[in-house]
C-alpha cells in the first residue's frame, strides 16, 4: 500500500508545470497490446499530431494514462534477448538489464522508454514526458479527470503474396490429408482387434 501511494505521489507531482487548460486526458490499457505499435500511438498523441493544429514547435499534445503496463506484450523472443545497455562512468563498468528482468523490476520504466526513444531530441521533450503518466495496475489517480479511453487502430495484416498463399493452402490439404490417413488407421486397426476377439 505505500507503495502504492508513492507512485501516486509520484504521477500527481509534476502536474503544476503543466498548462492543462483545453488538454484531453487519454487513457491507454496496455493489456496485450504490442510494446512498439502502443508507444507509437502514445508518442503520436503526446506530441499532438493527432491534431489538424499541430505544429512541430509547438506543446499541444494530451495528457496520456497508460494503465496495466504489467501486461504489455512483446513478438518474437524479444522477452530474452532484447536488453537494455548502460554505463555507470567507471572503466569496464558497462551494464545490461534483458527485457523480461525490466518487466520483473519495474514495468512502467519499459513503456517510458519505449515512447521517449520516439520523440525527437528537442526542448519540448522534458514537457511531453510529463504529460506520460504510466502505472502497473489497472488503478490510476485521475479519477476526478475526464478520462476518455483510447481504441487503439486495427492492425493491418499484409495480405499474402500469391506464392505464399498457394504454398500455405498446399500445406493445409497436405496436413488434412494426413490427420485422414492417421485416423483411417486407427480404425483398421481396432477392426481388426474386434475381429481377433469375436474370433476367440
Amino acid at each position: 500500500m505505500r507503495m502504492l501511494t508513492k507512485a501516486y505521489d509520484k504521477a500527481l507531482a509534476g502536474l503544476k508545470r503543466i498548462d492543462l487548460e483545453g488538454l484531453r486526458w487519454r487513457v491507454f490499457d496496455a493489456k496485450g497490446q504490442v510494446l512498439g505499435r502502443l508507444a507509437s500511438q502514445i508518442s503520436t498523441v503526446i506530441q499532438g499530431k493527432d491534431k489538424p493544429t499541430y505544429t512541430p514547435n509547438r506543446d499541444d499534445g494530451d495528457m496520456c494514462i497508460v494503465i496495466n503496463a504489467k501486461d504489455v506484450c512483446v513478438t518474437g523472443k524479444k522477452m530474452t534477448d532484447k536488453f537494455y545497455r548502460w554505463h555507470t562512468g567507471y572503466v569496464g563498468h558497462l551494464k545490461e538489464r534483458s527485457l523480461k528482468d525490466q518487466m520483473a523490476r519495474d514495468p512502467t520504466d519499459v513503456i517510458r522508454k519505449a515512447v521517449l526513444r520516439m520523440l525527437p531530441r528537442n526542448k519540448l521533450r522534458d514537457d511531453r514526458d510529463r504529460k506520460l503518466r504510466i502505472f502497473a495496475g489497472s488503478e490510476h489517480p485521475f479519477g476526478d479527470r475526464p478520462a476518455e479511453p483510447y481504441i487503439m487502430p486495427p492492425r493491418q495484416v499484409r495480405e499474402l503474396r500469391p506464392r505464399v498463399r498457394r504454398a500455405l493452402i498446399r500445406a493445409q490439404k497436405k496436413a488434412e490429408q494426413q490427420e485422414e490417413g492417421s485416423a483411417s488407421k486407427g480404425k483398421g486397426k481396432k477392426r481388426v482387434e474386434v475381429d481377433s476377439e469375436t474370433a476367440a
